[in-house]
């Protein structure tokens, strides 16, 4: 699908927008090797511009000061410059040259929407997170598993990432002394996943809307608890609040299509990182029917429920 190109007026509103200031970009070296641009999903890392590195005259030239390293080895290479507009993501393709001391973008005729790319998987297993009792609040939030996670598997340190695996056992260490405390961990398994994902390293993307609502990542799950994160800083989860969980798992080789498993879960714990930018919520169930809790059981322990 081609992105929608701004009109004229559109582009003096935008140069006028970053001419204000305020406004944090990204810079991504563009595939110089084809006509395409890389996706919004791709694994090079954009690197991040505060509003203090750079200055936007009415000409349309963007002067880049003191930019980190990395940007100055884009010299006179072809870059994509993407930045939220009144919450709407934006990129154009530039070239950066040198002009004297200082490395220049000229904000191009052609600007365009960001598009996502919207997948559509047929997940085994996902959730709703659907209502929370203690506000009788509506939520219907969409759960996934997160990619770098196995369910229904015994986790592993060896999954996180060995760059990683000091920062992970300074949490666990500390997440291990808290529950030995409050005595609110179960066998603390879900500790490893949690760890994983506070010291996963993943580069902020610019996506077509600013602060839409994503899906939240599942990490764990078993026949006692569900453990979700997010890495959005409005997803607000407080200890001892209720919600509505739905279950939903794929039955291959099966007349029957689905599965669905209703239960009520309680937040029993919230993990974060040292700059709370991510978190992860620990829900232990609360309400569970027996012939629920066999088939939770018996795929998430590969053992028969007696």
């Amino acid at each position: 699908m081609q992105n929608e190109k701004l009109s004229g007026i559109e582009r003096e509103l935008v140069l006028q927008y970053l001419m204000d200031g305020n406004v944090p970009v990204t810079i991504t070296l563009a595939d110089e090797n084809k006509d395409e641009i890389h996706s919004v999903s791709s694994q090079i890392f954009p690197v991040a511009l505060k509003a203090e590195h750079f200055k936007v005259n009415k000409n349309g030239k963007i002067y880049l000061e003191n930019p980190p390293q990395i940007v100055k080895e884009y010299k006179n290479k072809t870059v994509k410059v993407e930045f939220y507009f009144n919450h709407v993501g934006l990129f154009f393709i530039s070239e950066l040259k040198s002009e004297k001391d200082s490395l220049v973008l000229l904000l191009p005729d052609k600007i365009d929407r960001i598009k996502d790319e919207e997948e559509t998987i047929d997940y085994d297993f996902s959730a709703v997170l659907y209502f929370e009792y203690n506000s009788k609040k509506d939520i219907n939030r969409l759960c996934i598993p997160w990619e770098q996670e196995t369910l229904f598997s015994r986790p592993v340190w060896k999954s996180i990432p060995l760059d990683n695996q000091k920062a992970a056992k300074d949490y666990l260490e500390k997440f291990v002394e808290a529950a030995k405390k409050e005595k609110n961990a179960g066998t603390g398994i879900q500790l490893i996943p949690v760890c994983n994902y506070l010291t996963f390293k993943e580069a902020e993307k610019i996506k077509s809307i600013e602060n839409r609502v994503l899906p939240l990542n599942i990490l764990y799950v078993d026949h006692e608890r569900i453990v979700l994160s997010s890495d959005i800083e409005s997803d607000n989860f407080e200890t001892g609040h209720e919600y509505g969980l739905k279950l939903s798992f794929s039955i291959k080789n099966s007349p029957i299509l689905s599965r669905d498993i209703f239960v009520t879960c309680v937040v029993n714990n919230v993990y974060t990182n040292d700059d709370k930018s991510r978190k992860c919520i620990d829900f232990v169930y609360t309400t569970l029917q027996e012939e629920d809790l066999r088939y939770l059981f018996e795929k998430a322990t590969k053992r028969l429920f007696v």
